[in-house]
């Protein structure tokens, strides 16, 4: 075994050598998603029916073409070989060998998956990496999963696995997967497996190693098919030359078969192998004779049938190396040790010291989910729209329906995911709140992603940034030059190569969203639904119900604060090159042309931002919700001090200049203000005046503000809906809280009240912004009719404890997001195992929507230690230039 280092540096040594290129550390990590069904490349449908064309019941016995997927696994970055678990407790229909969960068809609410996993811990180099999974040991109930939730409504809750009684009496096992590498290529997997029931059980326990099937599909050089074999007690994997060893400890008997489609069970047609895909699985629960006895094959496990009694717990232990060895005994256990204690010391020096250990625990847990959601995706549109030599031609819709537009998007990378089962594809603006809470454990992986999405093979060459497989031209918000400035500074604001290079492709992304969704060029944009789903009364994303545009409230602030991250980036670059002073006074400029029409779509008599129909007979139809659409415009906002401008002559005397002879755009960017011995300067779409208003309803208790964060939708409409009627659209908007009762846009989405993230998280650094030009004189009641005055700083501070609290013990020790499963408040086998869900009940805290979304609620992690460090608080006058 290798040796150990000193734990509190050995991690960072690790990503040091692999940043430099002298060790590939994270070559092997945990890449493999819990579920490839039922998911766009797989369907090669006429009718584009993803969840129809690939289901759950076929996983089993199918080859995937684009990917794989499995529990607790892992793979190498090009997901040539794939190591997972498999389990089986002697009374499912069916090995356990993914995860479970309703299509979108299925759940009253949209998809749901539905078992209890999560990771607890990981490391950046997938050193260590920690899973737990609640297994049940009565035949886990699929059919009823399924039937409970179709005969339920929008109006009714989900129907989850904890209500089918499964886990009464404690009857379930705790799987838990540990993996520590004892080298770049040596890794081992410890599998622990508790009885928690009353009784002597017995579960089947099988680590699974098999090859990604890409001999199949009669590509040029892919028509080499590796093998597993047996030699002597061990499997080795031979492909291509490389040759890797798996040894398994115990009495586990070896099986093999093929990661081959079953043809036979699915179409009643000969296949390509006789002991397919599924073989392993009717031969454990069936005992038939679907395994190879000449013992080879592209997938194998090793059987382990474990009877443990109850309170006991069992172990397996496995490694997977290229090298000559096979130790399982004392070296394996100091490896274990050592990679625990080196993620310990790693996350210890990572964590403020007056950070408490139950937030410790959530910025753990959240960032362990951010390292193990990430990917290997593999899409190739054009060979998915034309079919591969092999198979049938695709229906001849293909040609013109999904993604047809993107044949120049080829995707073979490691990608960060929302999820590993409900979005086990990349989401644009997701991915950009992901690398800000993965920048502060692997910077250059977060960097590498936000300049991935703008590389020529992801990038439109119209400069549209894909969305996400379902739809890569539909339009997400501009997020990326924001998180291309956040990811800068949490690294320490010196890699300029990285910005600069972001701020090239930028560009064209920016020109992209100038030209294609500001229609009558008057800096008022559009975008449609721009991620926020169905928060409006009809599909923004669809033709409006009259002749006309819809300017958007949003889509303009977006745009707005987009403009201002790349005049940042622009200023923060022309420290070092002066040529920047150009494209500093460009972007300043323009974001006086957008800030200033963003006004026409502020009602002062409501004091708020609305979108409005302007129709081509010049009426105008303002729609009158008050959601997190017209708060947005906050975010745009930023200062400059006069020592940025003193160290940039160009751009000072076009920016004097600009403000002397454009006076009727320039009250976005000529207020002026003196604190701390210093002049600055604020440039917003809102002014002081637009401040206060906005602020009086967002911090009110009766409108956005709840015990936990924002409201998406103010609660106004609780009791006041908001009617639509024009055209053929007759519609309504009002408060939801929870899951949504729409079914407008998306099928577990709901952006009409529940608190989100990332929203949230924007509008706080908002706050910071204004703090850092006011400092202390400007003071608002928070919350709205309590009397008390705080500075803008301490009212962000505020937001942020609300929005941590959802995860922390509270004084009756519950943690918010929990809800109301005394099991899930008060077990001690589950209490402390955090999900991080989509979105959060606007009034409990409940945690929502796809409930092992770790993605972009992960920004709790980044909350958590900015808070406790004083990053976000700031104070002087700058804006990005100021680290300059």
């Amino acid at each position: 075994m290798a040796a150990t280092k000193r734990p509190s540096r050995a991690e960072k040594q690790r990503l040091a050598a692999a940043d430099a290129g002298d060790a590939d550390w994270r070559g092997w990590g945990p890449y493999l998603a819990e579920r490839a069904w039922g998911t766009v490349r797989e369907d090669y449908s006429a009718g584009g029916d993803a969840w129809a064309y690939f289901p759950h019941d076929d996983a089993r016995s199918r080859t995937y073409r684009w990917n794989e997927d499995g529990m607790a696994g892992v793979c190498d970055d090009q997901q040539t070989w794939c190591l997972a678990l498999s389990l089986w407790n002697g009374a499912d229909p069916f090995l356990k060998e993914r995860m479970f969960g309703l299509t979108g068809p299925q759940g009253n609410h949209g998809e749901d998956v539905k078992e209890y996993w999560w990771y607890l811990d990981a490391t950046p180099t997938n050193s260590w990496l920690s899973w737990r999974y609640h297994y049940p040991q009565r035949a886990f109930p699929y059919d009823e999963l399924v039937a409970s939730n179709a005969s339920r409504t929008r109006d009714d809750p989900e129907f989850e696995l904890i209500d089918t009684g499964v886990f009464d009496e404690d009857r379930f096992w705790t799987i838990e997967v540990d993996y520590a590498k004892a080298d770049v290529h040596d890794l081992l997997m410890r599998i622990r497996v508790t009885n928690n029931g009353p009784d002597e059980a017995t579960l089947h326990v099988l680590p699974t190693l098999w090859f990604r099937n890409v001999w199949a599909w009669g590509l040029p050089g892919k028509d080499d098919v590796p093998v597993i074999r047996l030699d002597g007690d061990a499997l080795v994997a031979d492909h291509a030359g490389n040759t890797l060893t798996l040894v398994a400890d115990g009495s586990g008997e070896p099986l093999f078969c093929d990661n081959e489609t079953n043809n036979q069970r699915l179409w009643g047609t000969p296949g390509r192998s006789a002991f397919p895909k599924d073989g392993i699985n009717d031969h454990v629960v069936h005992g038939a004779a679907t395994v190879n006895p000449e013992r080879r094959g592209t997938k194998a496990a090793v059987h382990h049938v474990l009877t443990v009694e109850p309170g006991g717990t069992a172990e397996v232990r496995v490694r997977l190396t290229d090298r000559n060895v096979s130790d399982l005994a004392a070296g394996f256990d100091r490896v274990m040790t050592a990679r625990k204690a080196e993620a310990d010391a790693f996350y210890a020096a990572l964590t403020p010291s007056e950070t408490s250990p139950d937030a410790a625990m959530v910025v753990r847990q959240a960032l362990a989910g951010m390292l193990w959601g990430k990917q290997f995706y593999h899409y190739d549109v054009a060979r998915w729209l034309d079919g591969d030599p092999v198979g049938p031609p695709p229906p001849p819709q293909r040609r013109t329906g999904r993604n047809a537009g993107w044949r120049h998007l080829n995707n073979h990378d490691v990608v960060t995911m929302p999820d590993k089962w409900e979005y086990p594809w990349y989401a644009g603006w997701d991915l950009g709140f992901h690398t800000v809470a993965l920048a502060h454990v692997d910077p250059t992986f977060a960097k590498e992603q936000l300049l991935l999405m703008t590389r020529e093979w992801y990038m439109h060459p119209n400069g549209q940034l894909p969305a996400y497989e379902w739809s890569f031209g539909d339009v997400n918000p501009p997020v990326h030059a924001w998180a291309a400035l956040r990811v800068f500074h949490v690294d320490g604001s010196q890699d300029f190569d990285f910005l600069e290079r972001a701020f090239h492709k930028l560009l064209l992304n920016f020109t992209w969203w100038v030209n294609r969704k500001d229609a009558d060029g008057n800096n008022v944009f559009e975008g449609g639904f721009l991620g926020l789903d169905n928060i409006g009364a009809f599909d923004r994303s669809a033709g409006l119900p009259v002749d006309g545009r819809l300017e958007q409230s949003d889509g303009t602030a977006w745009m707005a604060m987009f403009c201002l991250n790349m005049w940042e980036i622009a200023l923060v670059l022309a420290v070092h090159d002066d040529a920047y002073e150009d494209m500093a006074t460009k972007f300043f400029e323009h974001f006086a042309l957008i800030a200033s029409a963003a006004q026409r779509l502020w009602d002062d008599e409501d004091g708020f931002f609305y979108d409005a129909i302007q129709a081509a007979d010049g009426s105008r139809a303002v729609l009158r919700v008050r959601s997190v659409v017209g708060l947005l415009p906050l975010a745009a906002t930023t200062t400059l001090g006069t020592q940025t401008i003193e160290r940039m002559p160009y751009f000072a005397e076009h920016m004097r200049w600009f403000i002397v002879n454009k006076p009727e755009l320039c009250t976005v960017v000529s207020a002026e203000h003196e604190r701390d011995g210093g002049l600055g300067r604020l440039l917003s779409v809102v002014d002081e005046a637009k401040l206060r208003r906005l602020l009086a309803r967002m911090l009110d208790e009766d409108e956005f503000l709840s015990p936990y964060g924002l409201r998406s939708m103010s609660r106004f409409h609780r009791d006041h809906p908001f009617t639509l009627d024009i055209g053929d659209v007759h519609s309504s908007v009002d408060f939801e809280p929870g899951e949504s009762r729409s079914g407008l846009f998306g099928g577990n989405s709901n952006w009409r009240g529940p608190v989100w993230f990332p929203i949230n998280y924007l509008l706080i650094e908002a706050l910071r912004r204004f703090a850092r030009f006011y400092g202390d004189e400007l003071t608002v009641e928070h919350p709205v009719g309590s009397g008390r005055q705080l500075p803008l700083d301490a009212v962000a501070t505020d937001l942020t404890d609300r929005l941590v609290a959802l995860f922390l013990r509270d004084t009756a020790a519950r943690r918010p997001l929990l809800g109301d499963v005394e099991r899930f408040q008060r077990d001690a086998a589950w209490r402390d195992l955090l999900p991080f869900p989509e979105y959060f009940h606007g009034e409990t805290g409940q945690g929502l929507g796809a409930t092992h979304q770790t993605g972009w609620t992960g920004l709790v992690a980044d909350l958590i230690l900015e808070r406790n460090r004083g990053g976000l608080a700031g104070s002087g006058f700058g804006g990005a230039a100021r680290h300059a």
